[in-house]
């Protein structure tokens, strides 16, 4: 049995994610980590019946962690928090399945170096969907053969979201640049007299509750192409946060930094 522990075990993804591994017949989980509802029992919180375990407070994560034997540590929090658990889970050798967003360049080479320099087994993707990594790959093929054309990426998340962009906006920017012949710089959105230049824009919308769409328009003259993706449910970020934890405990996975392309083999 894989021996999971979830961050953020209160909010929408960690008891969703806390749902899936109690589904599944080769996980089982042995702790999670929430600010709130300290104490309380997970199982109370998912809706099901008690199960034993109770809510511990992230302070505790490193003593907890050991205790519990925890084989793989799932993260959806928060940036500033989740750079202290991947130094945290790092330094126990847990593995590590990261979906957290609006991480700093700093703060990405920060966990890149506590994951090499642990010799620890970890996945970190904006997005763990199917389809958005497809969605991307789609992206990368279709920068190769329309250089000349405007892009623009436009994504839409639920009012609560607290980064913008979004993981996957930013994620796809960074691989239309590395398509493209020449570089692009980067700006979001336009305000007042802003005639268009040799730019990528990202145009972030925030509203209702929305799951997560992204497209990313190709403009060309008399003609555009645009690659679209929707997420209807946050249950296809949960099964691929689930099919990564599986694939991380696979002996064969030398220790290192994954994406979903590598689990995908996109």
């Amino acid at each position: 049995m894989i021996r999971v522990a979830v961050t953020g075990a209160c909010g929408r993804m960690g008891t969703l994610i806390i749902q899936n591994v109690l589904s599944a017949d080769d996980m089982e989980i042995v702790a999670g980590f929430d600010l709130v509802q300290v104490g309380e029992d997970i199982g109370n919180i998912v809706g099901g019946g008690p199960l034993g375990i109770n809510i511990t407070h992230p302070d505790n994560l490193a003593p907890e962690l050991v205790k519990t034997k925890t084989d793989v540590l799932i993260d959806f929090t928060i940036a500033y928090a989740a750079v202290k658990t991947i130094e945290t889970a790092c330094k126990s050798k847990t593995n590590l399945v990261v979906g957290t967003t609006g991480f700093t360049p700093e703060q990405q080479q920060q966990n890149e170096e506590n994951i090499k320099k642990s010799n620890t087994k970890a996945v970190i993707a904006p997005n763990f969907s199917i389809g958005v990594n497809v969605f991307l790959k789609l992206i990368e093929k279709a920068t190769k053969h329309l250089q000349n054309y405007d892009i623009e990426i436009i994504e839409a998340h639920h009012n609560q979201k607290k980064d913008a962009p979004s993981g996957t906006a930013i994620k796809a920017a960074e691989i239309i640049n590395q398509g493209l012949t020449e570089t692009k710089p980067i700006i979001h959105g336009r305000q007042g007299l802003a005639p268009r230049e040799s730019e990528i824009a990202i145009h972030a919308i925030r509203g209702g509750d929305i799951v997560g769409d992204h497209t990313v328009l190709f403009a060309g003259n008399g003609e555009r192409i645009e690659i679209k993706h929707q997420a209807h449910s946050r249950q296809t970020f949960a099964a691929g946060a689930i099919t990564a934890a599986r694939w991380l405990s696979n002996e064969r996975i030398s220790p290192g930094l994954y994406g979903m392309k590598d689990i995908l083999n996109l």
